[in-house]
């Protein structure tokens, strides 16, 4: 059975894509699929109670794929052409699709373990992203083969630890790091109560109380971080900053960061 969060992200997922009917379709089919949902369930039982890390199953994907469908429209919103556009082998709604597989399975590695989970989630992922590309694209091996390329990239490159060259991949990589509010520590927090190295990761995402992404005021995203106390910045500059350095997409983004009722920083 769904949570509620993740039937309330699902509908901003649907609702954004509704000027797409073909990445509609293909949104259906995945939040339909009970064995994706079961392996998204199963990793992220895996990372909190047997790994200790933060939430990174069916509320975390689908967050990931709400905020790279939200990156990707603004920049569509400001004449910002994807990959597949600018190489003219496929349309923004080819590359709409792309960061959508990708966001839904980018951490089903996490059911084997943390490290190298990329790449597993790749190995995870292959068979779902088969049986979807011939479920929606049954008679254009094209749109199949270069979806599905777009897919793979942007789950292998959403740690940074490997170079990506879309802004696909680019635009994935900076909604993973955009999820990182006190929301995806709250479980681990309340299981584990032992001092342990990786903690500083659960207690600075506790403090994150917003991520905002806007259009920007002098490039196109806008991306403003909001927290309860300065421990949040750790997030900020070990992981969203770095994710955001290593993304083909890095020259279209601000990045703001403060604590509530003070002054913001700006990194980018």
């Amino acid at each position: 059975m769904k949570s509620v969060k993740e039937v309330a992200i699902e509908s901003k997922i649907i609702e954004r894509l509704k000027p797409y009917p073909v990445c509609s379709k293909l949104v259906e089919f995945l939040l339909a699929d009970a064995e994706l949902k079961e392996m998204q369930d199963y990793a992220n039982t895996v990372s909190i109670k047997r790994l200790g890390y933060n939430d990174h199953g069916p509320v975390h994907m689908r967050q990931v794929t709400s905020n790279a469908i939200k990156l990707l429209k603004i920049l569509h919103d400001g004449g910002i052409k994807t990959s597949l556009e600018t190489e003219e082998i496929g349309t923004f709604e080819d590359s709409l699709c792309g960061v959508v597989l990708a966001g839904l399975m980018h951490d089903l590695g996490m059911m084997i373990g943390r490290q190298g989970h990329e790449d597993m989630s790749v190995i995870l992922a292959l068979p779902l992203i088969d049986k979807t590309m011939k479920a929606i694209f049954p008679d254009d091996m094209h749109r199949r083969v270069v979806i599905k390329s777009i897919a793979i990239e942007s789950i292998v490159g959403h740690m940074s630890s490997k170079k990506i060259h879309s802004l696909e991949a680019g635009v994935m990589l900076i909604a993973d790091g955009c999820d990182m509010t006190k929301g995806r520590a709250r479980i681990p927090l309340a299981l584990n109560h032992t001092p342990q190295v990786g903690d500083i990761h659960k207690y600075s995402a506790n403090a994150i109380t917003h991520v905002g992404i806007h259009h920007g005021e002098n490039k196109p995203i806008k991306i403003d971080v909001e927290m309860s106390a300065e421990v949040g910045f750790f997030q900020i500059e070990e992981v969203l900053f770095s994710k955001i350095n290593a993304s083909p997409a890095k020259q279209y983004v601000e990045l703001y960061a403060g604590v509530t009722g003070q002054e913001r920083k700006r990194y980018l």
